[in-house]
């Protein structure tokens, strides 16, 4: 059978972080193995349930269902209801039991495993993100009370991730949000190099904190701002 989609692992044992899932069957069950049971992609974590999440194909669309898990199923961010269709798109971001197993769902297939650079990622993702506040007005962060000031392009970033947390933001998407002064480059995006990205999510954070934002990058696609509580915006 013919891929017709894929899913990524951000984080889920025992795969290793960028493992592509091909997704070719009518029906896959994600979830995790017992003595009796298998499902077609198997996590180890305790959390997960047996049978956590179903994809089926539908026509020429991928639909996930929470199959009554115990620990839930974030679709984006949102916990989706167990048994309800949510027909998915590309750059959809699926956590199982609050962040215990992170997936990126693709219908663009890549017949390579997929390299992820984990930026930051945390043993517990349900924690909030600490004693931290954005005063978007003041383009300021204030973490355990100490009032940090954002540069412009701090802020332009951090604002764009924030505003589709616990989504992949493509990388032409954060250029021309960005860096909207840079003259177009040969893909018609700002002509800005991943070096000058990537070193301002260092710059972000060893200036906020490594723990103060989760972003975690995608290798070629984006970034994720991952949050299970957001952080209080005034």
């Amino acid at each position: 059978m013919d891929t017709y989609a894929s899913l990524y692992v951000i984080r889920g044992e025992p795969f290793r972080s960028g493992t592509c899932l091909n997704l070719a069957a009518p029906e896959t069950v994600v979830g995790r193995a017992s003595n009796t049971y298998s499902p077609d992609f198997a996590f180890s974590n305790a959390f997960i349930s047996r049978k956590h999440i179903l994809i089926r194909r539908e026509g020429d669309q991928a639909v996930l269902y929470d199959c009554g898990s115990r620990h839930g199923t974030e679709l984006n961010g949102e916990l989706i209801e167990p048994g309800r269709a949510y027909p998915l798109q590309s750059f959809d971001i699926i956590k199982l039991a609050k962040g215990m197993t992170v997936l990126h769902f693709s219908y663009v297939f890549a017949d390579r495993t997929l390299e992820l650079e984990p930026l930051s990622i945390t043993q517990r993702l349900d924690e909030p993100l600490g004693a931290m506040t954005i005063h978007w007005e003041k383009r300021e962060c204030v973490v355990n009370g100490k009032r940090i000031a954002m540069s412009e392009k701090e802020y332009l970033l951090l604002q764009l991730l924030h505003e589709q947390a616990n989504r992949l933001v493509p990388i032409s998407e954060i250029k021309e949000g960005v860096w909207p002064e840079r003259s177009a480059g040969p893909d018609g995006a700002p002509d800005v190099t991943m070096d000058e990205l990537n070193a301002l999510v260092y710059r972000i954070r060893k200036k906020y904190g490594k723990d103060t934002f989760l972003i975690s990058s995608v290798r070629g696609s984006g970034y994720v701002l991952e949050t299970d509580a957001e952080a209080q915006a005034r």
